[in-house]
């Protein structure tokens, strides 16, 4: 029998076991902005989540793929408008490799406008003899090791939520704006990608594109009669890691509200399109699971080694009772060497019961190693391993490999080792490496392994 079966209201989260979520030492401050939260206009809007659902439904019976990726956690020092242009601009690239090698639509979902809380394995740091409370995103404390800084402050979700309020403006008119045009393919290679060999596979898609709008035109078709040529559709995702914000901007959708018998309408957590449940938070009997599973939200679910089958199967019964395709998107994070012994068995099961899933790969966060010179980093083979190893998993099992998901950047730095610019453990040190907590790939990176996961 289920843990969650009593019934679900917008605080009943409150009275589970609460995980990942800091101790504010000002409660009354905390309420105090959680109540004015709670009057801000919504960040998404729920008839923009259901439209996500139903494109992650295509995904889930193998119409589509998902392409997931993005900052491993936004900050407040890198809000620019020139670091949001070019995460998304690295993401129109990666889409348009997938489009050819996939040939199939690609649902772009960006870790974006909301990624800023970040799970820790450790409540406290501590360097010498000095001890603080872990650095925790910059939604809830400060990176810098001193008391005031590190000290969860409720205030910081509000320069959060105006952060992503602006983040959503911009990234809305690139979209919809001209930017994404089709016909500008090729000004959206960043100059420093210009200098490796994904620039040339890239312009050689980008001249085919050009043939193909050419022949098209020729037949009537323009951005003018077609939409899709000139915009697209972009969606934002971050983990419901901190729950005192979610529900402040959780929302009844009123298109949703039956007259006839009372009902108020479904609720959507309108902070972002896409929620995920991290692997450290999805306790059957948790506050995060018991928050998600009341909002209509599609939901992402990460799928670490330790998850059992039987486990999975309960949070799926939680989280998505009624088993509607588009709902919950299961995202595999393993480690390389894992993904056989550890995903089978799950790939399995949900197959067996006959679940609607999407099947999405995460290859960053099992493949983190610490280099002798101390540096936080990933190896590119282990990466690209893991990805093929996952799809030859869901080849070999009869299911649909259906997306990946990525930290990345848009930004020339050095965080992962290897890829075609021979990233060593030297170069870490150098100063291009920038994040604050994990390691991302480069947009040189990203773009290669966009065309090795399509062998283009």
């Amino acid at each position: 029998m289920s843990k969650n079966n009593h019934a679900w209201t917008l605080d009943s989260w409150r009275e589970k076991k609460i995980h990942q979520i800091p101790t504010y030492p000002n409660l009354e401050k905390l309420k105090e902005v959680e109540s004015t939260l709670a009057t801000f206009p919504p960040l998404v809007f729920a008839g923009e989540a259901r439209q996500l659902k139903s494109r992650l439904a295509d995904v889930a019976n193998g119409k589509s793929f998902l392409l997931q990726g993005g900052d491993c956690a936004e900050t407040f020092q890198e809000f620019r408008a020139n670091t949001i242009r070019d995460n998304f601009r690295i993401l129109l690239q990666m889409a348009v490799v997938l489009t050819f090698g996939e040939r199939r639509p690609i649902i772009k979902v960006a870790r974006v406008a909301g990624q800023f809380a970040k799970p820790r394995s450790n409540d406290l740091e501590k360097r010498g003899t000095t001890e603080l409370p872990s650095y925790r995103g910059d939604i809830i404390n400060g990176y810098d090791f001193d008391t005031k800084s590190r000290t969860p402050d409720p205030e910081r979700m509000l320069r959060a939520y105006f952060q992503s309020a602006a983040t959503l403006n911009l990234l809305r008119a690139f979209a919809q704006g001209g930017y994404a045009d089709l016909h500008q393919v090729h000004s959206w290679n960043l100059d420093f990608v210009k200098k490796s060999s994904q620039s040339e596979k890239y312009d050689s898609i980008a001249k085919r594109l050009d043939d193909a709008l050419l022949f098209i035109s020729s037949i009537g078709i323009t951005r003018e009669s077609t939409p899709q040529i000139k915009e697209t559709e972009l969606y934002t995702s971050h983990e419901a890691l901190l729950l005192p914000y979610e529900q402040a901007l959780t929302r009844r959708d009123s298109t949703t509200a039956r007259a006839q018998d009372g009902y108020e309408g479904d609720w959507y957590d309108c902070s972002a399109h896409m929620l995920w449940i991290g692997d450290r938070t999805r306790q059957v009997d948790g506050s995060h699971v018991e928050f998600l599973r009341g909002v209509k939200n599609p939901l992402g679910l990460k799928c670490g080694p330790s998850l059992g089958a039987d486990e999975l199967m309960e949070l799926l019964d939680i989280l998505n009772p009624q088993n509607e395709a588009g709902r919950i998107t299961l995202i595999s994070r393993m480690g390389h060497d894992k993904v056989e012994s550890k995903l089978i068995p799950l790939l399995r099961k949900v197959k067996r019961e006959g679940r609607n899933v999407v099947w999405c790969c995460d290859p960053m966060h099992g493949n983190t190693i610490t280099t002798d010179n101390g540096f936080k980093t990933r190896p590119f083979s282990s990466i690209l391993s893991e990805v093929k190893n996952f799809q030859q998993v869901h080849l070999s099992e009869g299911t649909y490999a259906g997306g990946v998901h990525f930290e990345l950047t848009g930004k020339n730095v050095i965080e992962c080792l290897g890829g075609d610019q021979s990233i060593t453990a030297d170069k870490l040190a150098e100063g291009m490496y920038e994040t604050l907590c994990d390691p991302r790939l480069n947009a040189t990176q990203s773009l290669e392994l966009a065309f090795q996961l399509c062998r283009i």
